[in-house]
C-alpha cells in the first residue's frame, strides 16, 4: 500500500522560504504541504495560493491549534531560533530549520537541551551535506579510509570564494510591501563586546557551511588552530592528525560560484567542486583521482550524478527522517559544534 503524504507546514515563507525550501517540497510527491504561517497576512495568501496551500495562519499558536502535522519547516533568521524553536518544540514534531543553529553558543546550548526534553528532533539546513557530489564523496572518502587503498588522509582544503550564490533562484519570488510586525531577537553573549559579536554572526552566516562541511568530510571531530589576521584562513587539525583548511574569499566572482573542496590521500584525492546554493537541477562535481604506483596507470573517475540539486536533496532527505527511513544529515547537537569552532575562531582572530 501507497504511504500517506507527509504533512508540513510552513512557518515564514520570506525570501530563503519560499526560495529554498518551499517550492522544492512542493515538487515532492510524498509531502504536502499543509499550511503556512506567515505574519505578514497578504504574502501568506499570495504564496499559498500559488503553490495550493489550503490554509494560511499569521502565529504558530494558530497554526498548532488548526493543523495535524507530520514535521515543520521554519526559515527564519537564525538570530531568532532561541526565541522560536522552543515554542515548536512544544508540538513534539520534527522541525528543520536554517543553518546556524543559533547567533551565539549559549542560545544553543539551551536549543539542544530544549530538543533533548521535547523528544523530537532538529534537523539543521547545512543542504551541502545533500549535494549528490557531496553525498557520493562522503561515502567513497569512507570506503577509502577503510580499505587503505590510497594510503592515510593527508589533508582537507576547503575553498569559498564570494560569489553569485542566487543563481537566478529569486526569479520567482512573491514579494510584498507590506511591513512587518516588531520582532524580538535573541539577546547577544555575555562573552563578547558588541564589536566583536559583529564579527562573529558574520563570520557563522557566510562560512558556518564550510565548517560543518569540514567535520563531514573528515567524519571527525577537528579544532581551530590558527585564524590569519586576514581573515582569509582558518587552519586546523582534526582528531586523528588531518591537517585542514578553510580558505575564506581570497578573491571573488560576480556571475560565478566557485567552491569547492579537496580530500587528500597520500596516493590520490577526491574533489567536489559545488554550484551556487540557489542553483536549481544541477549537482556538484566529483572528481576521483587513484595512483596505485608499482606501475599501475594512475586513473581519474568523474562518475555521472542525478540532474537534482542540494536544497531539493535536502527536502527529500528531511522526508526521508521523518519516515524513519535515513536519519537526518546534520542535527541540533552536531550543529552546536559548528558554534563551537566559530567562537573559537574569533577568539583567536581577535583576541576576545
Amino acid at each position: 500500500m501507497a504511504q500517506e503524504p507527509v504533512r508540513i507546514g510552513f512557518v515564514g515563507v520570506g525570501g530563503m522560504g519560499q526560495c529554498a525550501h518551499l517550492k522544492n517540497y512542493a515538487a515532492l510527491g510524498d509531502c504536502r504541504v499543509v499550511a503556512l504561517a506567515e505574519i505578514r497576512p497578504d504574502l501568506g495568501r499570495a504564496v499559498a495560493a500559488r503553490y495550493g496551500i489550503p490554509h494560511v495562519y499569521t502565529t504558530l499558536a494558530e497554526l498548532f491549534a488548526g493543523e495535524q502535522l507530520d514535521g515543520v519547516v521554519a526559515a527564519q533568521p537564525f538570530n531568532r531560533h532561541g526565541i522560536m524553536l522552543p515554542e515548536i518544540l512544544k508540538a513534539g514534531v520534527p522541525v528543520f530549520t536554517e543553518k546556524p543553529l543559533a547567533a551565539s553558543l549559549q542560545v544553543g546550548e539551551r536549543l539542544v537541551e530544549a530538543v533533548a526534553a521535547s523528544g523530537t528532533w532538529h534537523m539543521v539546513g547545512y543542504h551541502k551535506r545533500s549535494d549528490p557530489a557531496a553525498m557520493l564523496a562522503h561515502s567513497t572518502i569512507a570506503e577509502l579510509k577503510e580499505s587503505g587503498e590510497l594510503g592515510r588522509m593527508t589533508y582537507v582544503r576547503i575553498l569559498m570564494p564570494a560569489g553569485d550564490w542566487i543563481a537566478s533562484g529569486f526569479n520567482d519570488l512573491i514579494r510584498s510591501e507590506e511591513p512587518a510586525p516588531a520582532l524580538d531577537y535573541d539577546p547577544a553573549p555575555p562573552d563578547m563586546g558588541p564589536e566583536t559579536y559583529r564579527r562573529y554572526t558574520e563570520f557563522v552566516n557566510y562560512y558556518i557551511h564550510q565548517v560543518n562541511l569540514m567535520r563531514h568530510l573528515l567524519s571527525e571531530p577537528y579544532s581551530v588552530t590558527y585564524a590569519d589576521p586576514s581573515g582569509v584562513l582558518l587552519a586546523g587539525r582534526s582528531a586523528s592528525g588531518v591537517a585542514c583548511t578553510i580558505e575564506m574569499t581570497p578573491y571573488a566572482t560576480t556571475i560565478d560560484w566557485q567552491e569547492s573542496a579537496l580530500v587528500c590521500f597520500e596516493r590520490g584525492y577526491v574533489r567536489i567542486d559545488l554550484p551556487a546554493p540557489l542553483a536549481a537541477n544541477r549537482p556538484g562535481r566529483l572528481e576521483i583521482f587513484r595512483d596505485p604506483g608499482k606501475g599501475a596507470r594512475p586513473e581519474t573517475a568523474i562518475p555521472q550524478l542525478p540532474w537534482t540539486h542540494a536544497m531539493r536533496q535536502q527536502a527529500q532527505n528531511f522526508i526521508d527522517a521523518i519516515r524513519g527511513e535515513a536519519d537526518p544529515p546534520c542535527q541540533a547537537a552536531e550543529a552546536l559544534e559548528d558554534l563551537r569552532l566559530a567562537r573559537e575562531y574569533i577568539r583567536l582572530l581577535t583576541g576576545k
